[in-house]
């Protein structure tokens, strides 16, 4: 923890950072958050780096310990989903400060990416808001429960199979683009997962999918809408399996994700989507609760972060659980 306490003035307004020393760029967020807090009379800022054994957990306990205003979150997906799932329970509002690959959060709340000034200042000054927080509940082969939390996706099969197995030197340097051949290999060599899966406690249902894809956000990087229907502060989960039976049904997954955003800007197009356009390979529902349970394990991913392989999980969002700082609607 780095502390400046040259400011005595307690009864100020005090914020704290976690950061990603490895995605962000230290000294332009440090000058950032320095003229902010002169700006606005903020006391000076507690800092709490993460680091290659914590991806923002401890940091984020750390920072919750100093009783914060606010809790700024600098780095990508990952460090945004260790910090939330520590800070909720607390109702200290999270700032983003988007700064990795992704950002999808960010990019699903609509805001500015690659301006870190402006961020800051939203950090200090902006208005708070509530969304839900979802939760994976997973038991691995030895039998032990795991918990976490995500805020944009949890991904099963072969999504979690291409985050668990693309290069992360190489997703640093050229981004996205590293997944190209991790999901070249899964596509073409993987097979389709069988689960048994039931949501809001009904029936239990058969599934084979290639992937199955858990979502509180619905848009992907590049502007690609995966989930059209999913709403950040809604209260639901929305689901698709990816259920393609030859290349051509993978070219029909394709073809409907590059026309989801086109159809979904109007209610017509909606009406397209829903009825008519929606790809026989693809799968929707929504719930508030997922569970499914696996023939064989498979791996997970929760907001990109491999979680490692599971025989069981259970999704659920807690509504309006986590409360966010974000510009100024008006």
């Amino acid at each position: 923890m780095d502390t400046d306490t040259t400011r005595p003035d307690t009864a100020a307004p005090i914020a704290a950072v976690v950061y990603n020393p490895v995605n962000v760029p230290v000294q332009t967020l440090r000058a950032a958050v320095t003229l902010a807090e002169r700006e606005h009379g903020w006391r000076s800022s507690h800092w709490f780096p993460t680091s290659s054994e914590d991806g923002g957990g401890a940091a984020a306990r750390a920072a919750i310990a100093t009783t914060p205003t606010v809790v700024l979150a600098a780095g990508g997906d990952g460090t945004v989903r260790a910090v939330a799932e520590q800070l909720y329970p607390t109702g200290i509002p999270l700032a983003l400060l988007p700064s990795g690959t992704g950002n999808l959060l960010a990019r699903n709340l609509h805001l500015t990416l690659d301006d870190l000034p402006r961020a800051v200042e939203t950090a200090f000054t902006g208005t708070p808001r509530n969304v839900d927080i979802a939760f994976a509940e997973y038991r691995t082969g030895d039998g032990t429960l795991h918990r976490h939390a995500f805020v944009v996706m949890a991904g099963i099969g072969l999504d979690a199979h291409m985050a668990a197995n693309t290069n992360q030197k190489l997703k640093k340097r050229i981004g996205w683009a590293a997944y190209a051949d991790p999901i070249a290999r899964s596509v073409f060599a993987g097979k389709p997962i069988r689960l048994h899966y039931r949501v809001d406690g009904g029936h239990t249902r058969a599934l084979s999918a290639h992937t199955v894809i858990v979502g509180n956000c619905g848009t992907l990087t590049a502007n690609i809408l995966l989930l059209p229907d999913a709403v950040v502060d809604d209260g639901l989960l929305d689901v698709v399996a990816f259920r393609p039976k030859s290349p051509i049904g993978w070219a029909g997954i394709g073809s409907q994700l590059a026309t989801n955003r086109l159809l979904a800007r109007n209610p017509t197009g909606n009406r397209l989507l829903g009825r008519t356009l929606r790809s026989r390979a693809l799968r929707y529902l929504q719930a508030s609760r997922f569970e499914a349970r696996f023939d064989t394990p498979q791996h997970l991913q929760l907001d990109g972060d491999a979680m490692g392989v599971a025989t069981a999980v259970r999704l659920t969002v807690l509504h309006k659980g986590l409360v966010l700082r974000l510009p100024h609607s008006g």
